[in-house]
């Protein structure tokens, strides 16, 4: 089992390159199939979760090939099997984005219930609330979800919560429906907007997104396109959080500063200085951080994907700060890691009580999930002597050459298999 060791205690300091958006590129990678046409699609992100859809995509029948290492070539027009069923789907939760797709396409489509990370429950009664309302019957069962219509009808969907996938799920289908969509308190994700410009470019006509109402009125058929995805808002925010917490000096390049608007607002409560430019962030920490408060919002608010990464930074502040987790109730679950590592912090439901400590220090920890596996990685890296990170697999899930890039801006970071390599390390950086 792959793993990391680290020697903390470095400052963070160089320049990273930010990949492509995954949570973009799940959603596109599954609208690709919705037309007969090629697709060629640029900066995609190359990690655990995308490669299972290419090879879900594959397995059913579509011609996929890789140009370089961030592009891909689709042409669907032989898809024959309309259940995404295989093992790769049960990994992941964008999986679920083919229902949509195969549902919008042909009118009917089946995929394998998700997995992804444990961080808490992630209902799809807003995906079948949309699907319903445009006229298709949803039936689950022995483990897949089935949803079937005879036509799709343009209608008014209001979501009861704000959420990324079904906002996502009911645009595929409802591009392709006769008539009118309208979906109210729809989310405004950057990666929901990057996802409906992609659907634009195939010839679909949805307008508003990025505010709380789409409107889609359907066309009879999608046509090839040629797209590139947004920048990566977490892994951004993730460098930029090391940063901070490492008393560092990053400058990530290659982002959309406005989307980073929320993070880079508590960096600067923190004490950080925060530099734009047209797309690049700097964040240079040169002091003990402050403390703060956080509550995790739907965009425009502080991101979830961030949540773990700033709890780590504000381990290490001065004073007492508060976090609120407001959109999954299990995100806490790496705060025992942390404390092995001599953080001060009690959870309570939804919301973590830090008191700051002088330093971490190092310990074995693993990753529970993907986010807070990039965090722990984020402590150990600040954190006195050596750490293990095990169960890496949750990271790479969502990070790109992590450790890589890591190394770039002066982390003392491996990836390692066997208590040998790990000993050979610690010799090495004694």
């Amino acid at each position: 089992m792959e793993k990391y060791v680290i020697k903390g205690g470095i400052p963070l300091v160089g320049e990273v390159e930010i990949g492509g958006a995954k949570n973009a590129a799940l959603a596109i990678l599954a609208a690709s199939i919705m037309t007969d046409e090629t697709v060629y699609i640029d900066n995609m992100h190359d990690g655990s979760d995308t490669n299972a859809m290419l090879q879900a995509m594959k397995s059913s029948g579509a011609f996929v090939e890789r140009i370089g290492r961030h592009g891909v070539k689709i042409n669907a027009s032989q898809i024959r099997d309309y259940t995404f069923d295989n093992d790769d789907m049960k990994k992941i939760r964008g999986s679920y984005y083919f229902l949509g797709a195969l549902l919008g396409k042909y009118k009917e489509g089946g995929v394998v219930l998700p997995g992804g990370c444990s961080i808490g429950l992630r209902p799809i009664d807003q995906h079948i609330k949309g699907f319903t309302a445009l006229g298709a019957k949803v039936n689950i069962g022995h483990g897949i979800i089935e949803a079937h219509a005879d036509a799709l009808v343009g209608s008014h969907i209001y979501l009861d919560v704000v959420s990324v996938g079904a906002t996502i799920n009911i645009m595929m289908a409802a591009c392709m429906a006769v008539g009118k969509t309208i979906i109210e308190n729809a989310a405004k994700e950057p990666h929901v907007v990057d996802f409906a410009n992609f659907l634009n470019s195939m010839g679909a006509d949805i307008k508003g997104a990025g505010t709380d109402v789409i409107r889609i009125r359907g066309v009879e058929k999608l046509h090839g396109t040629e797209y590139t995805i947004i920048p990566d808002q977490i892994e951004a925010g993730t460098f930029m959080m090391a940063a901070a917490a490492t008393k560092g000096d990053i400058t990530v390049k290659n982002v959309i500063p406005k989307h980073l608007e929320s993070i880079s607002a508590k960096l600067i409560e923190m004490g950080c200085q925060i530099h734009e430019s047209d797309d690049a962030v700097r964040v240079v920490a040169t002091k003990r951080l402050q403390n703060t408060h956080v509550k995790t919002l739907p965009y425009p608010g502080y991101p979830t994907d961030m949540q773990p990464q700033i709890t780590v930074a504000l381990g290490l502040a001065s004073g007492i700060s508060i976090v609120t987790e407001s959109i999954f109730e299990n995100r806490f679950k790496y705060v025992d890691e942390l404390t092995r590592m001599g953080a001060n912090i009690k959870v309570e439901g939804s919301t973590a009580i830090i008191e700051g400590v002088d330093k971490y220090t190092g310990a074995v920890i693993s990753a529970p999930d993907l986010r807070a596996g990039a965090a722990l990685v984020i402590a150990a890296l600040t954190a006195e002597g050596y750490s293990t990170v095990e169960d890496i697999k949750y990271i790479e899930r969502g990070y790109e050459d992590f450790d890589v890039k890591l190394r770039e801006l002066g982390a003392q970071i491996e990836k390692v298999d066997s208590d040998r390599d790990i000993t050979k390390f610690k010799m090495k950086h004694a």
